[in-house]
């Protein structure tokens, strides 16, 4: 939009696809056009947006539970969902899990289970390449859904011929024709990403975990005090919803495959797991006021913690990178952010053509087991890299950022180079690794 940026090492890969990025490339094109493209405007509108469609999925999701049950078990749900301190925490980031989550809850409400009077085979199918355009993960939770249809219709050739086949060609040629427009040649991003994730398991390189991690922390951490309510609700349940109880093991089973496991990967999951929760709490009966004021409090506190509290510093840092866009210094400043690869954000929270650096992690694709990335290399010996690196004081750059624990280690670069601190910026209270309470910008 404005000729200069930062793509980061999966698109040169083609392993990321533009269809959803352009969503919010549209919203910034918008505001330029309308000469309103404040920096704030840039941070807070695609966060706006995002919350406002996920306000909608949670209507839908209340909508879907009443066409089912009744008005008294959607309410239940409604209220398990918009107590969960997961889905507060991301609902409003505009990450792709968060629009898989959405669009997954949006084919939902469309999906042909008995009972249902929305059902819309063509609907909640566009739902889903539309989800898989975004992010191709979102098919697992609807492997055995999709799969349970295709047992229970009468006309499968028809629903494969007139459904299936046509969604899929719709939807995957229009993302196809976004990626050759932008990356200028034909990429099938879907593929990529399949080979690089699960065929040949690079996602190891950002860490792993043991197979059973989404059994014995990601669900429960993610689910918090909704769990003996989600077991509960379980054994509760008519046989009919046992497809979505389904849906969540599958999905948690198939991710456990995969060495490396995120909170995130499962957050789609979510809303069928709050589906049991809701139907758990309709059928305590006298203890509902209770429990419905045990699941507030306990997920309120966490929400707020997480939600503007927990980790806030790389966000908060950005505002004093902003404001040498303000002045005529701009053209000589220099930020180096040395710090775990991707820990702030970058242009679209400075919005200025501003110089600025990172330690970057991207991954070898080429087989090298010897390969180590920058940032590991810049970790292993902080104050050996930074005088190799910056060998010549001309090279030097004007602001340094990194975190606390960093600044001892540096401390002889610093004094030496005529750095001064100008700003602490808090970050977390439970400081890990390379992670700091807090970070520190210093100026030349």
């Amino acid at each position: 939009i404005n000729n200069y940026g930062h793509l980061t090492w999966e698109w040169a890969n083609g392993l990321r696809g533009y269809s959803y990025p352009l969503i919010f490339a549209s919203i910034y094109k918008a505001l330029q056009l309308l000469a309103k493209d404040d920096v704030q405007l840039l941070i807070w509108v695609p966060r706006l947006a995002q919350a406002a469609l996920a306000a909608f999925a949670d209507v839908k999701l209340y909508s879907l539970v009443r066409h089912l049950e009744n008005a008294e078990t959607a309410k239940c749900v409604y209220f398990c969902q918009l107590c969960s301190w997961f889905t507060w925490y991301s609902c409003t980031r505009t990450l792709t899990n968060t629009m898989e989550t959405l669009l997954t809850i949006f084919a939902l409400s469309y999906y042909p289970i008995k009972g249902s009077k929305m059902g819309s085979s063509c609907k909640y199918l566009a739902l889903i390449a539309l989800a898989i355009v975004i992010r191709p993960t979102a098919v697992i939770p609807w492997i055995p859904l999709v799969f349970s249809h295709f047992l229970k219709e009468q006309r499968k050739a028809d629903f494969i011929l007139h459904n299936c086949i046509p969604v899929g060609l719709v939807t995957v040629g229009t993302s196809l024709i976004i990626d050759r427009v932008f990356f200028g040649e034909w990429v099938l991003v879907q593929l990529n990403f399949l080979k690089f994730n699960v065929l040949q398991n690079l996602g190891t390189f950002y860490g792993s975990h043991p197979w059973h991690w989404y059994f014995t922390q990601g669900l429960p951490v993610i689910l918090g005090t909704h769990l003996p309510f989600f077991i509960h609700g379980c054994v509760l349940a008519p046989k009919r919803y046992r497809i979505f109880l389904m849906a969540v093991i599958w999905t948690v089973l198939v991710y456990s495959t995969l060495s490396h496991k995120e909170f995130r990967f499962i957050y789609p999951v979510l809303p069928f797991c709050m589906f049991f929760c809701g139907y758990s709490l309709k059928h305590l009966k006298a203890w509902k006021k209770s429990a419905a004021t045990f699941l507030l409090l306990s997920n309120l506190l966490p929400a707020l913690y997480t939600g503007l509290i927990h980790q806030r510093g790389s966000l908060d840092v950005m505002s004093h990178i902003q404001q040498l866009c303000n002045n005529s210094y701009q053209s000589q400043a220099f930020v180096f952010i040395m710090m775990p690869c991707h820990s702030t954000p970058f242009y679209s929270h400075v919005h200025c053509p501003l110089k600025m650096r990172f330690l970057q992690c991207p991954p070898d694709l080429t087989g090298n087991e010897s390969y180590i990335d920058e940032a590991d290399v810049f970790y292993s010996n902080p104050l050996g890299w930074l005088n190799k690196e910056f060998y010549n004081d001309t090279l030097l750059p004007s602001h340094l950022i990194f975190f606390s624990v960093l600044e001892q280690e540096i401390s002889s670069f610093l004094a030496l180079r005529g750095y001064e601190k100008t700003a602490t910026v808090f970050h977390t209270h439970v400081p890990q690794g390379r992670v700091g309470s807090h970070i520190y910008v210093y100026r030349k």
